[in-house]
């Protein structure tokens, strides 16, 4: 009697939480993406693949997922928990800096009985988490159960940017990118990596990056996460402490380089000790906490600012200690020589007389740069007034007229016709409009590359119906569609 009645409390109690579970599993999605994928190394080239991840609708009726399971679209559908039916869909706006998206659909069929997922708080360590989505080995929602493991700043494989991540021990597969990642019935972060090589480590994107995401969009622009313009280090060597004038129990981080264009040269010097950001102090190895013992990133205090905001610093510049409140006006991308990664468009290039050029990108840079180890100091340099862009010679196609230059690729120009450039367009004017017969290229070390201007456009037909190239240039290419 005793077991019957508690089989029928069992029920009972499945039986009340189920409309709330097929309420919360509702708003999970599956997401279907064609993808045109660019070529960097042959530029004018790319291929076709279909790709599929997850999402959850939120407030708004927006669908929020992944920016890498958009990214480079060509089309998009989307597929509701339960139902055979697809979609279409459109990005609505898109951050590759945090790997975050939202997609909408037109039709309203979509949107009826769904109740929209809200946004929970930062988990706690030891947090129980349940993430939703449609991995791969099967075409049915997926529950995989876990809990939040760490939390600190990681590096975004999507940008190649570190921010604040959520480590979790939950089971996560190709094709749960984008899905929800849920506690008390609240989104605490979006699935976005798992380490293949190691046992259930998965990131998830956190809700406080998530609403820096939807706040910046309120004004219907993305200006994206700011950056700190300066490099620092810590301040853990005991004589690096003295020789800067502080005690064995400070903390702090040595100003080293003021970045280029990042707008913090009048405020800061190098040599300055950054106390403390927004009133939180700098520990020795360049962290500050983010909650009671627990510690991350001192930049993650920048990073919750939005663009044109000013973050407080509390600074010791010789033995004096100063209040400053600095201007966050940059990001990373308008920083860096080799900008972080692209997506959703095609890439640069102007072919003249089968040489072909192309502006450095990181999508190229990693995949070429142990192999072209003179392309690695061009990753961690910084624009200038003078350089905006790197430009390569990216390879050579051959012809009578480029014989003995075969060999050449990912060549870093330096110089065209004796003067520095200072971008890929500027380069790409001096190389086509130029009047002198030759052009004279040259890299750091002198070496030189002369091409015949003259006979060089004369061939261009030639070379270019020779190896199948529809357009000399993509700025021909985007002019002509």
């Amino acid at each position: 009697m005793r077991l019957s009645l508690l089989i029928l409390l069992f029920f009972s109690l499945l039986e009340a939480t189920t409309p709330r579970e097929e309420q919360l599993r509702s708003a999970i999605v599956k997401v279907y993406t064609v993808v045109k994928n660019p070529n960097y190394s042959i530029p004018w080239s790319s291929s076709i693949q279909q790709v599929s991840g997850s999402g959850a609708v939120i407030e708004g009726e927006r669908i929020l997922t992944n920016a890498h399971v958009v990214a480079n679209h060509t089309f998009i559908e989307v597929q509701r928990y339960g139902e055979r039916r697809r979609y279409i869909a459109h990005v609505e706006a898109v951050s590759h800096q945090l790997d975050l998206a939202l997609l909408k659909v037109e039709d309203p069929a979509f949107y009826q009985g769904i109740t929209p997922l809200e946004l929970g708080e930062l988990p706690q360590i030891e947090q129980k988490v349940s993430v939703y989505g449609f991995p791969m080995g099967g075409d049915t929602l997926s529950v995989t159960a876990g809990v939040v493991s760490r939390i600190e700043h990681q590096r975004y494989v999507h940008s190649g940017e570190s921010f604040l991540a959520i480590q979790i021990d939950a089971a996560v597969n190709p094709g749960n990118s984008g899905g929800p990642a849920i506690s008390d019935g609240k989104i605490v972060g979006v699935v976005m990596e798992g380490i293949s090589k190691a046992q259930s480590i998965s990131y998830l994107v956190p809700t406080v990056m998530i609403r820096h995401f939807l706040k910046d969009l309120e004004d219907g622009r993305l200006d994206g996460v700011p950056a700190f313009a300066v490099l620092v280090q810590g301040t853990e060597n005991p004589t690096l402490k003295s020789f800067y004038g502080l005690s064995p129990h400070q903390g702090g981080v040595l100003v080293d380089r003021i970045i280029p264009t990042g707008g913090l040269e009048k405020f800061l010097k190098k040599g300055d000790i950054i106390d403390s950001v927004d009133g939180h102090p700098i520990q020795e190895d360049a962290t500050a906490a983010f909650r009671t013992h627990e510690y991350t990133n001192f930049e993650y205090y920048v990073q919750k600012h939005q663009m044109d905001e000013k973050v407080a610093l509390e600074i010791i510049r010789d033995g004096r200690k100063l209040s400053l409140r600095v201007p966050l006006i940059k990001k990373a991308d308008d920083l860096l020589l080799i900008h972080t990664y692209r997506y959703d468009r095609m890439p640069k290039y102007t072919i003249l007389g089968g040489y072909v050029f192309a502006p450095l990108t990181r999508n190229l840079a990693v995949r070429v740069a142990r192999s072209h180890i003179d392309l690695i100091p061009f990753v961690d340099d910084f624009v200038s007034k003078k350089r905006r862009e790197v430009v390569l010679l990216l390879r050579v196609l051959p012809s009578a007229l480029s014989r003995g230059d075969y060999a050449l690729s990912y060549w870093p120009v330096e110089k065209i016709d004796g003067k520095h450039y200072v971008d890929f367009d500027d380069f790409s004017r001096k190389l086509l409009q130029g009047t002198s017969p030759k052009v004279l290229l040259e890299n750091k070390m002198g070496q030189q590359v002369v091409i015949d201007r003259k006979l060089a456009l004369e061939k261009e037909k030639e070379i270019l119906r020779r190896y199948n190239i529809e357009y000399a240039s993509s700025k021909e290419r985007e002019k002509k569609r």
